[in-house]
């Protein structure tokens, strides 16, 4: 039908822009850390590409969405394994479509593949510089393939958070399910890996290496939260469908940009000098607020949801640094504390009239009563006490789990380089060849001179 052809061309263009973050992810990582480790840096995020697909094909997306909306116990899915199911064959043919289906389940596999390796991706930044890249990579096939996809089975995937309260969590695009997933899994890798050697004795030696490379890293992410957001429609075969796509590609767009210039104003008042990384961390901050609440609030709602957002990533930020917790690209501040505000910021912020109505899900409607007679009364409160049990059960099951998979990593010795290779450099030690750049025929690759 012409309103599948849509659908399809739109979810798959989408997916791809959400794919080509992860080139965000790379350069934002490299630019941050050491010149010495950009190599492996950049390693490190392409096999988290490769091993998070290939854990969500085994097993994630029959633990996410393989039960058709219906988890087993509202909790996990437990059919599709491996792409099996997607295709029926009948008489000699294959049918890709079931009748009246406008689309098909690879079309929905691809687009949250990328999603699910996006949120594998944010954990690379908090432990870079000193994990293991194998050790890593088994984490990532973990990830990819159990520990998001659960998430996902009680939230998208039909379970008991979202039909929680009659309302559910209210997650557009994943500030929740994605970001605040990774953040806290994040958070759990650098606190049981602890800190880079000589991170707080000698702070001057960890600043980013390559600026340039950060910036150019913050607006391929910006550019691909263009199909993060606007894509998780899912649909655009009709004049509602492409309006809430246009309203929530605005609310990204100025959540970003408050985000951004909040954050570069507060590191000025505080250093008197221009913070360019504070910038791009501050677009970041705005992005991850807005994601979830980016298809139920008002233009203006998502001028305030960025700058309260950029409060909530500086505030993290520096608490990291006081509680002495390295992260080397401020995942945890962006990621984990700005992906809980963005949970409560989709409830507090709702478009719905007064604090009677909600729309959460239902978009340009409020959500109604079960016979379907009118707007439900009250359910503003129960869509922020969704909000909050959902908030509190992502972070304890990433958490746990995540805390359980490096805690094992490191007992058996295979989590972390040794300080030797740490001072060398993993790409002098363990790469081929050994230099990440070639600035001349006597320069030191490690250093750039001005």
């Amino acid at each position: 039908s012409h309103e599948g052809a849509m659908d399809s061309m739109w979810i798959l263009l989408c997916g791809a822009l959400v794919m080509f973050m992860h080139a965000g992810f790379a350069m934002l990582e490299t630019g941050c850390c050491r010149a010495k480790n950009a190599q492996n840096v950049l390693m490190k995020n392409m096999v988290n590409v490769c091993v998070g697909t290939l854990g969500w094909w085994i097993c994630g997306w029959a633990f996410a969405y393989g039960s058709a909306g219906d988890p087993a116990g509202g909790f996990i899915g437990i059919h599709e394994f491996a792409g099996s199911g997607f295709l029926t064959f009948k008489d000699g043919e294959i049918v890709p479509l079931e009748p009246n289906q406008r689309q098909s389940k690879a079309l929905s596999w691809f687009f949250q593949w990328a999603f699910c390796t996006a949120g594998a991706t944010i954990v690379s930044g908090g432990v870079a510089e000193r994990v293991k890249s194998p050790s890593y990579a088994l984490f990532a096939l973990f990830m990819a393939g159990f520990l998001y996809p659960v998430i996902v089975a009680w939230t998208w995937g039909g379970g008991w958070l979202s039909k929680f309260q009659d309302v559910g969590l209210m997650d557009f695009a994943g500030s929740g399910v994605v970001h605040l997933c990774g953040g806290t899994s994040a958070l759990a890798g650098t606190v049981v890996l602890g800190p880079r050697t000589g991170r707080w004795e000698k702070p001057d030696d960890f600043e980013p290496h390559n600026l340039p490379l950060v910036v150019l890293g913050t607006f391929a992410l910006w550019f691909g939260w263009y199909g993060f957001n606007p894509g998780s429609t899912l649909a655009m075969h009709d004049a509602q469908a492409g309006a809430l796509a246009a309203q929530v590609a605005m609310n990204t767009t100025l959540s970003a940009a408050t985000g951004g210039i909040t954050v570069f104003l507060m590191r000025y008042k505080m250093l008197h000098k221009y913070d360019v990384g504070g910038l791009c961390n501050g677009i970041l901050a705005g992005l991850v607020s807005i994601t979830a609440g980016c298809g139920n609030v008002e233009a203006h709602s998502a001028f305030f949801i960025g700058l309260i957002g950029a409060s909530v990533y500086q505030g993290a930020s520096m608490a990291l640094v006081k509680l002495r917790v390295d992260d080397p690209v401020d995942a945890v501040p962006v990621h984990g504390a700005c992906g809980i505000w963005g949970c409560f910021a989709a409830a507090l912020f709702d478009w719905g009239e007064g604090m009677n109505h909600y729309h959460g899900w239902k978009g340009w409607e409020c959500v109604k009563n079960a016979d379907e007679t009118g707007c439900m009364q009250g359910a503003a409160g129960k869509g922020l006490l969704a909000q909050f049990v959902s908030v509190l059960c992502i972070v304890l099951w990433s958490g746990t789990f995540a805390t359980a998979a490096f805690v094992a990593l490191k007992k058996t010795g295979l989590l972390r380089v040794s300080v030797e290779v740490e001072a060398e450099g993993i790409d002098k030690v363990s790469h081929s060849p050994s230099k990440a750049y070639q600035l001349g025929a006597n320069s030191n690759p490690y250093q750039v001179s001005a």
